[in-house]
């Protein structure tokens, strides 16, 4: 639906921008950040209020689905999916965590660093730490991008559907 399609677009360009300015750009750093916590909130929300094809409860399912289907995916027997398929539901949540630690961590340097944001009562005790661990989850973050992307790829080659148009106008084929 369209506020997931303007959630996806602006948590890119969000993510990315964070990721590109670190210190160089502070202020735009943080910025950034606070956009993607904004975001990340919203999408809460929205996986229980918004529509089927939204809602956690339409697309989740056991970690076991997701790697049968991946295995699906690789044997070019996977079955095409009008929504999220089960290995697109498990990045869902791999990508939603890894912003949130990215975010978190984010937060608690904001506030050992500067003094500032809602952990500004933190200390510069364990900053060097809250750097490590924030840097961490931002790789871990861009690395499952790099493998969701891929995953958009194979499926659109596979299904022969251009699901990245898909992601920009909200049509698909039906079944």
């Amino acid at each position: 639906d369209l506020p997931i399609r303007i959630f996806h677009w602006l948590l890119v360009a969000g993510f990315f921008t964070a990721y590109f300015t670190e210190d160089d750009l502070l202020p735009v750093h943080v910025g950034a950040g606070y956009l993607v916590i904004a975001l990340l909130i919203f999408r809460l929300i929205w996986g229980f209020a918004g529509n089927r094809y939204a809602r956690f409860s339409g697309f989740l399912c056991s970690p076991a689905r997701s790697m049968a289907y991946v295995r699906e995916l690789i044997s070019r027997k996977a079955k095409r999916y009008v929504g999220h398929n089960p290995a697109g539901a498990a990045m869902i949540l791999l990508l939603l965590l890894s912003l949130a630690l990215t975010c978190a961590s984010g937060l608690a340097v904001y506030g050992a660093d500067q003094g500032a944001g809602p952990l500004a009562f933190i200390g510069d005790r364990h900053e060097k730490i809250w750097e490590e661990v924030h840097e961490f989850f931002a790789n871990v973050t861009l690395s499952l991008v790099g493998l969701h992307v891929l995953g958009v790829l194979l499926e659109s080659y596979l299904h022969r559907e251009n699901l990245l148009n898909a992601m920009w106008t909200g049509k698909k084929k039906p079944d």
